[in-house]
């Protein structure tokens, strides 16, 4: 019986590395050949005391939401405007359809919110003046519609760094 559990032990460890292995790696994909989509932010809490300095990131495609006709889980549907700065056409279960100038981000919906994955920002301890002059949250999308957060980005769309 001994045997067994240590078999067990080790096939469950295994797969868990290659789960973790496969997330890593889904997520470099979106980073390296991802769109760039600039997501105005809404006024939002900036620190915790618990956790360090943290942005709480607060979208303004994630506003102004029918809670009661939107679905718990699906796709936001942006178009990007001439400067990368993504405009809310339409929530949808589906990925598809979606007109050729159009993206997807997916959602979640939470009880007072639309989740997109995205909603934290942590940063080095001290340096919270500089990252409150955000206006916008970069992430990279894949045509699966998920997305990572790849930073903040202030009026003039730059990085802050």
């Amino acid at each position: 019986m001994k045997r067994y559990k240590w078999i067990i032990i080790g096939v469950n460890l295994l797969l868990l590395l290659v789960y973790l292995n496969y997330a890593v790696f889904s997520k470099e994909k979106i980073l390296n050949g991802g769109q760039l989509i600039l997501l105005e932010l809404a006024p939002a809490d900036p620190r915790s005391l618990m956790q360090g300095d943290y942005m709480n990131l607060q979208y303004t495609i994630s506003q102004e939401v029918d809670f009661e006709k939107t679905q718990k889980r699906g796709y936001c549907v942006v178009r990007l405007q001439s400067d990368g700065v993504a405009v809310r056409q339409r929530f949808q279960q589906d990925n598809i359809p979606l007109a050729a100038d159009e993206h997807l981000i997916r959602y979640t919906m939470g009880d007072w919110s639309i989740n997109i994955g995205a909603e934290s920002y942590f940063f080095q301890e001290g340096q919270a003046e500089k990252y409150a002059k955000a206006k916008y949250g970069g992430i990279k999308t894949d045509k699966e519609g998920n997305s990572v957060l790849v930073g903040l980005y202030d009026e003039e769309r730059k990085r802050i760094e």
